[in-house]
């Protein structure tokens, strides 16, 4: 009975736990159009010049103000970035491979949470992306330092 309990109270403290979705927008929640070409996958190595692919998204205006994974305060203006991997402070360049456009960006939190995404980006660096209208849009990321 008291292995029950133990149990029992774990399940609860595990369950509490939940991760929060770092995009939001009425016409995107169900994108999860999956592409055999693009790679979620970032090889553990990372190194300057290494170039991977696969689906961005932007922060919800909700999270502005907030505490990133890294202590900062996320601010919507800023161009900043969220990887679940990737080291705090590690700088990309992240073109929009549908228009060319390009921004460099730096990593201060954690994230996406949302299955087959590889990166969130502030409001900033989504707009200078051309990618605001869309919500998720196919990028190539290029580890600058």
């Amino acid at each position: 009975m008291k292995n029950l309990s133990i149990l029992f109270f774990m399940l609860i403290a595990i369950s509490s736990c939940s991760s929060s979705i770092r995009f939001s927008s009425a016409l995107n929640r169900n994108y999860e159009k999956s592409n055999s070409n693009i790679s979620n996958n970032i090889d553990s190595s990372i190194a300057v010049g290494n170039i991977f692919y696969g689906k961005a998204s932007y922060y919800g205006d909700e999270f502005h103000g907030r505490k990133t994974a890294n202590g900062e305060i996320y601010d919507r203006n800023n161009l900043s970035a969220a990887h679940k991997s990737l080291p705090f402070g590690t700088i990309l360049k992240v073109r929009n491979i549908m228009n060319n456009r390009e921004v460099i960006v730096r990593i201060n939190d954690r994230g996406p949470f949302v299955s087959g995404r590889i990166i969130d980006l502030s409001y900033k660096a989504a707009k200078e992306l051309d990618m605001l209208r869309e919500g998720v849009i196919d990028v190539e990321i290029t580890i600058l330092k």
